[in-house]
């Protein structure tokens, strides 16, 4: 583990240091140098610097609660193996269904920000696309869905997945200031590949954001270090060269693929894409520290609209069960 000098500087005792290193000025400046400076001025001076101390203290040291409670989330929800459960925003009552993915026990949820073009995607995530895009839902929307989310439940970790567009088109600092003050946890791109991380990355890692990396089975061992350097949150495996939804990687691929990534990084390694029932998540979770399952929930939403959340429930019920218990 790397040294962290804004824990030392901006921790619990923080503001100590500073009360003491003033005190040990006033008491040997004037015992050393008694002629350098008049006792008054001094006074004066370590009041100054102590009130100058204590705002930036409160400024930086409260920015950096906040960094420290969004890593933490998502840190905290891999202790053990964990289900992240994908939604795509706007399609159906997504707050509804995002309360039920919670209520069904989801450790980790992943929000789909709608795009004209989700090249990643299959057909079921497709289609939940251009039911939310139908309905008009925008970037705005999908801040406003995240903040809402963030007031009703503060623990849970929440990841924005989606394409470079929506989110830099208005300025990578603009987006990264709006998803933190929001309360998201990480950001997926699916578009921008590590070799672009300026694009993106920076403005993130500023706010406390986790920029979350995408690895596929063509990530040869030349090119996953420079996928895994930058990435935090956790590293998503996608099991299949292909879109979501549409097919399933075998098992021993997919514990092959883990075991590597494991090797290179001390990050979780969640693995996604084809996830559909019970068994296989319990399969993926004997080995991986978290499971996605997107199109499957998705197809639900499509399929039963505003009656959804019922049924969300109680399917994210039984993969988090199989997912919890599978070691």
């Amino acid at each position: 583990m790397s040294f962290d000098w804004r824990r030392l500087i901006l921790g619990d005792y923080g503001l100590v240091y500073l009360l003491l290193v003033l005190i040990i000025i006033v008491i040997f400046v004037p015992y050393f140098w008694p002629d350098f400076v008049s006792l008054q001025v001094l006074k004066n001076a370590s009041f100054a610097v102590l009130l100058l101390g204590t705002l930036l203290y409160a400024y930086f040291g409260i920015r950096y609660d906040i960094e420290s409670i969004m890593t933490d989330r998502l840190s905290s929800a891999f202790t053990s193996p964990a289900l992240v459960a994908f939604i795509t925003a706007g399609d159906g009552d997504t707050a509804a269904n995002l309360d039920a993915l919670v209520a069904g026990g989801a450790d980790v949820i992943e929000l789909g920000m709608p795009f004209t073009d989700p090249m990643a995607d299959g057909p079921a995530i497709q289609a939940a696309n251009l039911r939310s895009l139908g309905a008009g839902t925008t970037t705005a929307n999908v801040l406003q869905i995240a903040s809402d989310f963030r007031a009703r439940h503060s623990d849970v970790p929440l990841v924005l997945m989606g394409y470079a567009n929506p989110m830099i088109r208005r300025g990578p600092e603009w987006f990264a200031r709006e998803a933190s003050q929001a309360g998201v946890d990480g950001v997926i791109c699916v578009d921008i590949p590590p070799e672009e991380d300026e694009a993106l990355g920076p403005a993130l890692r500023d706010v406390g954001i986790a920029p979350i990396r995408l690895a596929t089975p063509t990530t040869d061992t030349a090119r996953l270090p420079q996928v895994l350097e930058g990435s935090s949150g956790f590293v998503y495996y996608v099991s299949v060269a292909g879109v979501t939804g549409k097919q399933q990687a075998a098992q021993a691929s997919i514990e092959e693929a883990v075991t590597r990534l494991k090797a290179q990084t001390e990050l979780p390694v969640a693995v996604g894409f084809g996830v559909r029932t019970p068994e296989q998540a319990a399969a993926i979770a004997k080995h991986a520290d978290g499971v996605v399952v997107g199109s499957a929930l998705v197809e639900i939403v499509g399929e039963y609209g505003l009656e959804a959340p019922a049924k969300l429930k109680a399917y994210t019920q039984s993969l988090a069960d199989a997912v919890h218990t599978a070691r």
